[in-house]
């Protein structure tokens, strides 16, 4: 075996792999959020409890995937690298607790209950986005950045998107963007 195809083969023990992860994530986005389209709009009759489901499994495998890739590059890096994605990684549950009170604050002050079913996905996609920035700066990861990037501005604008046309763009930008980085992400750690 030559030298450029043991390096395409071998990750850097500090590098984290997030193909697992991205493609549990594009699993919850194409399958979660396309169901939800579908079944809002009328297309196919489904239960009520399918989109979520399905949404709620792959963001699973995704997050079990994404710490699991995670703690194995934090074994092999400097303490201070550990420290700053220990910092990140509380971001996690912050931004999800403020996340929290911000859709049930604007529900319940504007009285419509029903904007938890846009600003819940939005919100979220918002999140992971921002905290994708954070971890794509810490780590030098551009790909992860980038998608951080592209995830926040489509979840911002998909608020702007009536009716069920909502969880289309989320299926497809979204999910589409992680199929997407898993692909790239490949060509990363080979670089």
């Amino acid at each position: 075996m030559n030298a450029t195809a043991v390096r395409a083969t071998t990750v850097a023990s500090t590098e984290v792999d997030n193909r697992a992860a991205y493609l549990g994530f594009a699993f919850a986005y194409v399958f979660g959020h396309g169901a939800a389209l579908l079944s809002r709009s009328g297309a196919v009759l489904m239960p009520s409890w399918l989109p979520i489901a399905l949404l709620a499994a792959g963001l699973l495998a995704g997050t079990v995937f994404a710490m699991t890739a995670s703690l194995r590059a934090q074994k092999a890096a400097s303490e201070a690298r550990r420290r700053a994605e220990k910092l990140v990684g509380t971001a996690w549950i912050t931004g999800f607790a403020a996340l929290a009170l911000a859709v049930t604050g604007v529900s319940t002050v504007f009285d419509k209950p029903e904007l938890q079913t846009v600003l819940w996905p939005a919100g979220s996609t918002i999140v992971v986005g921002l905290i994708y920035i954070a971890e794509g700066a810490i780590r030098g990861n551009a790909l992860h950045y980038n998608l951080g990037t592209w995830l926040m501005l489509v979840a911002a604008a998909t608020l702007f998107v009536p009716g069920a046309g909502f969880f289309g763009v989320l299926a497809v930008l979204g999910g589409g963007a992680y199929l997407l980085a898993a692909f790239l992400e490949r060509r990363r750690l080979a670089a």
